[in-house]
């Protein structure tokens, strides 16, 4: 994973509590200022996270949007379908990944 990526999930994964949508299949036309704009319809965006590859300059397709409540969360995924720039988005909760065993947190690769 890169290195923006990697910030981008320890950042949010910093805030467990908080309710976070990943989305996929996000146009490279389109700017993380857009999918911003776009989700805040729904409520609070406390921040959203577009990781960027570094060799071509382009974003990777997929991002985090994290919400003030769970509830803002649920308003966005109630939503049939998410269409920025022509394309539809994929829209899911990221939920936490439940530790087990001996686990630890400083273990877990993604959130």
């Amino acid at each position: 994973m890169a290195a923006s990526a990697v910030r981008g999930a320890v950042a949010l994964r910093t805030s467990v509590s908080r309710p976070v949508a990943f989305v996929r299949k996000i146009p490279w036309t389109a700017a993380s200022s857009e999918l911003r704009e776009h989700f805040a319809q729904f409520g609070h965006v406390r921040k959203c996270t577009v990781p960027f590859d570094k060799e071509t300059g382009f974003h990777r397709g997929m991002g985090w949007i994290q919400f003030s409540s769970e509830e803002e969360l649920q308003n966005a995924l109630q939503q049939e379908h998410h269409i920025l720039d022509g394309v539809k988005l994929y829209v899911k909760a990221q939920r936490p990944k439940v530790l087990q065993g001996d686990q630890t947190s400083d273990e877990e690769k993604d959130f």
